[in-house]
């Protein structure tokens, strides 16, 4: 009787299949973890402003239950109204638009990107030299120069203006400086000597082939400055007194110590609540609005230096 002989199993083959499946393994145990921990950022995030949104919308005997009241109910939807117009809050966001946020962001775009262009693209002697100067500035913390601008806006006669605020933005920032000048070290160099030669000045050059190629690292430029001048509260309350001066941040810690001073403690929380989500929707509409581009300057800027 002849009996068939079974092929000895490959362990090479064998080796190669556990191997694979370890890796297979290793490769959905990692994007788990890396998800998980997104997941748990995100939530980080986004609970601060869930709990703004849903205090806005609660009253008084919501707002301190404990163990607390995630969604409300009812619902006070007249709450953002009522806040809103507690104090005169329509005055006050003129003021951090108007007089504040855009006349900055709008400073801070044309002189940074006039300063990098110089750093980035124009050859001059000492170049080098001031552009680590301009950098070190970074390093210099705002409380240290705080008190000598303080004294020399007053000798000035800038207290309680817009002044102190708005015009140093004219003479750019340096971490936008160091950003645009890192960006436009990235546009090829044939294209502003393609100009020169057919006679366009340097500003030209700048405005009309520089900036248009520049629009993610302006986008970034855009969000950041309005963001900081939007929420700034150290430099108003530095240099602006009177009450029909002020900008939203310093508006809202007045409609606190109002409300706390009026014995209406209670009606605080809901109202600051409500105020402090207006306040952050236009930023968050103009983050997801230029998103792409926002997300796209700062992935591409400082590719090259």
């Amino acid at each position: 009787m002849t009996t068939v002989s079974q092929p000895a199993p490959n362990i090479q083959q064998m080796a190669a299949t556990e191997s694979s499946r370890r890796r297979s393994l290793l490769h959905i145990l990692g994007e788990v973890s890396k998800y998980t921990i997104l997941l748990l950022l995100t939530f980080t995030w986004a609970f601060p402003l869930f709990w703004t949104v849903t205090s806005a919308l609660k009253d008084d005997p919501q707002i301190y239950t404990v163990p607390p009241i995630w969604i409300p109910n009812p619902a006070h939807w007249n709450n953002f109204i009522d806040g809103w117009t507690s104090n005169n809050f329509n005055l006050a966001a003129f003021n951090s638009l108007f007089r504040y946020s855009i006349p900055v962001t709008v400073l801070t775009v044309i002189s940074t990107s006039v300063v990098a262009y110089g750093f980035a693209k124009v050859k001059w002697r000492g170049r080098e030299t001031f552009f680590w100067i301009c950098i070190a500035m970074m390093m210099l913390p705002w409380q240290v120069t705080m008190v000598p601008l303080f004294i020399t806006y007053k000798n000035l006669g800038w207290i309680n203006s817009y002044l102190p605020l708005v015009v140093p933005a004219f003479f750019s920032h340096p971490y936008f400086v160091f950003m645009l000048r890192q960006f436009f070290l990235s546009i090829p160099e044939e294209l502003s000597d393609a100009a020169r030669i057919d006679g366009a000045s340097e500003l030209g050059i700048l405005f009309r082939i520089i900036i248009p190629l520049s629009v993610p690292a302006l986008a970034v430029v855009v969000l950041f400055r309005f963001l900081w001048s939007w929420n700034d509260y150290l430099g108003p309350l530095i240099y602006l007194n009177r009450e029909d001066l002020f900008p939203l941040s310093l508006g809202i810690e007045r409609l606190r110590r109002t409300a706390t001073g009026m014995g209406n403690s209670a009606l605080a929380y809901p109202y600051l609540m409500a105020v402090s989500t207006i306040v952050a929707l236009p930023v968050i509409i103009i983050f997801f609005v230029a998103q792409r581009s926002f997300i796209e300057g700062i992935s591409t800027t400082g590719l090259k230096g």
